[in-house]
Order: structure tokens, then C-alpha cells, then sequence
């Protein structure tokens, strides 16, 4: 007899627990809660990545510079590239699909050393406003100058995989506004429903109807047919 050969072992990758990324987190709350206001509300951003994409797609480097075109957007740092004096970010808002982000350029000559030392310790995920003028890179991306930039909100729990998301259908679910946050595809299903349900509900006001709130989602049966009952754990 020959022995079976023995089960192939799969060595389990090494990561950060998220409950320590968490803790990390929350530590830096606390300290931007000691300098002051840690969620201000008071950055209205003017323009939207996708609007800026659309109405400047046309207009190469030579022409951003010519006429400088000054650009406050807000949006959730999804990517972050820190070189030095120099470093990029990309943030992500809520416009059309392929349009919804936009790159930050931030140096120190343009925003200061404190605040630059200040965005190399942000995490992604964190919502950030942006104040600054357009122009196109080497590569020709338009991309934003910052000359003012303001952490918004600290984002206490990391981001799924960039590179895979979320790839637990039950996950999916239960965690819904993960999903729409990593998931281009999602959010757009999200925009035809809302689109779907808004046009139905204007045909039925157009047509005299009335939009009433039914008892569905109240946590105590009422009306003619509630009956009362026990439930095994007597609640």
C-alpha cells in the first residue's frame, strides 16, 4: 500500500488587522478633534469632476495655462501617490459614470508644509475639499493645482481591495453603501432605479394620484387584521 499524499498547505497572507487600522483611525480623530472642528461643514464645493471632464475635455495644457480656470471640488480619496514636495491624490464625487473622479496635484510651494505634512498622514477614504486651477499633466490628464485643501470627513474604517472590491455577494448586501462606494456598475444600477422611481412617481402625480405612507415598516402590526401573538423568545 502506498501512502495517501499529504494535503497541500496554502501559507495565509500576512496583512494589517482592520481592527487595528480602525484604532489608528480613530486615533487621529481624537487628534484633529483637539485642534478644533473635526467634521466642518462649512466647504460648499462649486463644481463636479464630471462637469469639469465635459466642459474642458477639448482644451489641451497650452490653453489651461493660457486661461486659468479655478476649480473647488469635494469628493472620497480613493487612490493617493506621496513622492516628497509633491504628491497626488484622486477623488471620487457623485457624477456619471467614467466622469467621476478627478486628480489633485498638491506640493508644498502651493499649500504649505504644514498642510502637506498634514495630507501625507490621511487615509483613503477620507472625504476631501479641493480649491485650486486646472491644468493637464505630462500625460495629459486634467488634473486640479491645489492652492487650498481641507480634510472634511476622517473615514474610521479602510476601503475594500482597490483592485478586487467586494467580492462576497453576501457582503454585497448587507454592506450595501461599501458596494456603492468601490463599485462603478452598482452605483450606476442604483441611478437607473432612483431614475425609474422618480419617473413613475411623476406620471402619478401628473395624473392626480396621491402618494400615501402605508403602516409597512412599523415595528407593531396595527389596523383590523393585527392579531397579537407570542414569539418563542416572548417578544
Amino acid at each position: 500500500m502506498t501512502a495517501a499524499p499529504a494535503p497541500s498547505q496554502t501559507v495565509p497572507t500576512v496583512s494589517l488587522d482592520d481592527n487595528q487600522l480602525i484604532a489608528e483611525r480613530r486615533e487621529k480623530l481624537s487628534a484633529l478633534r483637539s485642534q478644533g472642528v473635526a467634521f466642518p461643514n462649512d466647504f460648499k464645493p462649486t463644481d463636479h469632476a464630471g462637469d469639469l471632464h465635459r466642459l474642458h475635455e477639448g482644451k489641451d495644457a497650452a490653453t489651461l495655462d493660457a486661461e486659468p480656470i479655478q476649480a473647488s471640488v469635494a469628493g472620497r480619496m480613493m487612490l493617493k501617490r506621496v513622492m516628497g514636495k509633491a504628491c497626488f491624490a484622486t477623488l471620487q464625487d457623485g457624477t456619471s459614470q467614467g466622469l467621476n473622479r478627478i486628480q489633485l496635484y498638491i506640493t508644498q510651494d502651493n499649500v504649505g508644509a504644514e498642510k502637506l505634512a498634514a495630507f501625507k498622514h490621511w487615509d483613503l477614504g477620507d472625504i476631501l475639499g479641493a480649491e485650486g486651477v486646472l491644468f493637464r499633466t505630462k500625460t495629459g490628464e486634467l488634473s486640479i493645482k491645489v492652492t487650498n485643501l481641507r480634510l472634511l470627513t476622517k473615514a474610521l474604517r479602510p476601503l475594500p481591495d482597490k483592485f478586487h472590491g467586494m467580492t462576497d455577494q453576501e457582503q454585497k448586501y448587507r454592506q450595501r453603501y461599501v458596494d456603492l462606494i468601490t463599485d462603478e456598475q452598482a452605483r450606476e444600477r442604483f441611478r437607473a432605479r432612483s431614475k425609474a422611481v422618480a419617473s413613475i412617481r411623476q406620471f402619478m402625480i401628473e395624473h392626480h394620484f396621491l402618494e400615501v405612507e402605508t403602516p409597512m415598516l412599523h415595528p407593531i402590526p396595527g389596523g383590523a387584521n393585527a392579531k397579537p401573538f407570542v414569539t418563542h423568545h416572548n417578544a
